[in-house]
């Protein structure tokens, strides 16, 4: 899901703070129409998309998604890219460069705390999700998250309080060394893209 995120949401991102095309204020103002959107609002038919295409109880409704269309990665990063200065890109256009090669070869290396900051919001989302996991996968044990797997650890008269807090102590686990490891990058990017926690 992650990798969807950046996939998807950086090109957007780019088309939005960086070139000039007719619609750019109409799409800028439907992704943020998106982001207000709450995702109660579309579970119904999304599920009933998924139901149809005989996808429930596998992990695909949980990834693919991601590689569609992500509001907030897409919003955080055209504030991070509005922030790093035309003139970069303009100079890689006069040397040659096409707007793919602009994108890859300058814009991405020099946004890397902004795409580390979208990347670890979805990773933490997705890790954490419960919702989702239930929806799609409660039927199929194989499928499973882990946050799903430590609800299981609950039964209906008695809860495995030591297996639950052991669950969930290595579920934290990825989360804050990923944290730990990448607090740099993430906190340069939020600082830059102005959006407050």
């Amino acid at each position: 899901a992650t990798l969807g995120i950046l996939v998807s949401a950086i090109p957007a991102a780019y088309a939005l703070a960086k070139l000039r095309w007719r619609g750019q204020t109409w799409a800028f103002m439907a992704v943020v129409a998106a982001m207000m959107l709450p995702p109660q609002v579309v579970i119904v038919p999304l599920f009933d998309m998924w139901v149809r295409l005989g996808l429930t109880g596998t992990l695909v409704p949980l990834i693919v998604p991601y590689f569609l269309f992500d509001a907030f990665s897409i919003f955080l990063l055209r504030q991070f890219f509005l922030t790093i200065p035309k003139d970069y890109l303009d100079a890689a256009r006069i040397d040659g460069c096409s707007e793919i090669q602009v994108l890859l070869r300058v814009l991405v290396p020099m946004a890397k705390p902004g795409i580390a900051a979208a990347a670890m919001f979805c990773f933490l989302f997705t890790w954490n999700d419960y919702f989702g996991p239930l929806l799609y996968t409660a039927q199929a044990r194989d499928n499973w998250t882990l946050s799903l797997a430590i609800a299981s650890f609950r039964g209906m008269h008695h809860v495995e309080w030591n297996l639950t807090m052991a669950a969930t102590v290595l579920t934290m686990a990825p989360a804050i060394v990923l944290f730990v490891f990448a607090q740099k990058s993430f906190v340069k990017g939020i600082t830059f893209t102005g959006v407050k926690g």
